[in-house]
């Protein structure tokens, strides 16, 4: 594993949060504590929240943090809009956010935090904020395919030699998954619009599929295990995987690769919110935000003050995407899914 040396302190020791990723017993909410909904992976929150932490030693064991599928993030903001729990919402496609800004679930984060972020990457309002930019991508474990024998385009994912050999991440509640079967029904669509065609590279992909794993945590542990060789996923997950030892092995699709925002946004009405503005300030700093280009492959909407190797040899084709008309659609294409191709293949 790579030496995460942005974490370290003074002293020399990284720091662990045994909060994050806590139990629901663990999160009651008070001005006195600051709470997390998070969707994204627990190496990278247990690592900036410690950071945030010894930085600002008045917020020490204080942060709380619960990690799920960024749709159950936005389906518990929701619940409990008459009375918020949490502060910050981490980790989210923007149109999970532009749902929350029309659930007026949502308020801006001072403005010296919403200024760090070009304009182009903030939400109506600039009630969310962009924090980095998301290949979505094709991942295979090495020790079962080579390189010749793995997928390399997206339409290689419904060959028949690939049945029963794909593993998908749980739809219904994940963001990521959410963004890469929207961009696939809308690219089958054009140039009508029709989601048919849409429907029907899925039905084949579901035909594919193995299972569809609960968490990603499992669907990282089910591939590595060797219980099927290929999935479909976001770049900076992947390669953080394979750097902590999984065989995960990251494929650019030749055709072009969907590119999602992963955003952040203050909870309205949350029981703290100068805690959040501090600690979004942080989170969104540039000495932050370069550790986690540098050490966990982050692509940054803000501008960096030195470019990472792997992101200066980074070579995508952006896949076109009305990601406008995905919205207008997504609850009606996915209720289709639901309901006539998952699992039936």
């Amino acid at each position: 594993m790579k030496r995460r040396t942005w974490l370290r302190l003074a002293s020399g020791g990284l720091v662990s949060l045994p909060l994050a990723g806590c139990g629901l017993d663990l999160m009651a909410s008070s001005g006195d504590n600051l709470t997390i909904y998070g969707a994204r992976p627990e190496a990278i929150t247990e690592g900036v929240i410690a950071a945030f932490e010894e930085s600002h030693p008045h917020w020490r064991g204080k942060v709380r943090v619960l990690t799920m599928g960024a749709q159950d993030v936005l389906a518990r903001i929701g619940a409990e809009k008459a009375r918020p729990q949490a502060d910050i919402w981490w980790g989210g496609t923007p149109q999970q956010f532009e749902q929350a800004v029309a659930d007026e679930l949502l308020t801006p984060a001072a403005r010296d935090v919403v200024e760090a972020i070009p304009a182009e990457f903030r939400g109506e309002d600039n009630l969310w904020l962009g924090e980095m930019r998301v290949v979505q991508m094709i991942f295979y474990n090495p020790e079962m395919l080579t390189p010749d024998q793995a997928p390399r385009d997206w339409d290689d994912l419904i060959r028949p030699e690939h049945r029963g050999n794909i593993l998908i991440r749980d739809v219904a509640s994940s963001g990521t998954m959410r963004g890469i079967f929207c961009a696939m029904i809308w690219r089958e669509g054009q140039p009508d619009g029709d989601p048919g065609p849409g429907y029907e590279w899925l039905r084949q992909l579901d035909a594919n599929t193995k299972a569809y794993t609960a968490n990603p945590t499992d669907l990282y542990l089910r591939v590595n295990r060797q219980e099927a060789a290929i999935s479909v996923w976001n770049l900076q997950d992947t390669l953080v995987q394979r750097d902590l030892g999984m065989a995960m092995e990251p494929v650019i699709p030749s055709s072009g690769a969907p590119m999602l925002m992963d955003g952040v946004g203050k909870v309205r009405g949350g029981p703290n919110s100068k805690g959040a503005d501090e600690f979004l300030r942080f989170l969104l700093s540039s000495d932050v935000q370069q550790g986690l280009a540098d050490d966990f492959f982050q692509y940054p909407t803000i501008p960096l003050e030195r470019t990472p190797q792997w992101l200066a040899d980074l070579e995508v084709t952006e896949m076109p995407v009305d990601w406008d008309e995905v919205n207008r659609h997504q609850d009606e294409w996915f209720e289709y899914w639901a309901e006539n191709i998952q699992g039936r293949g």
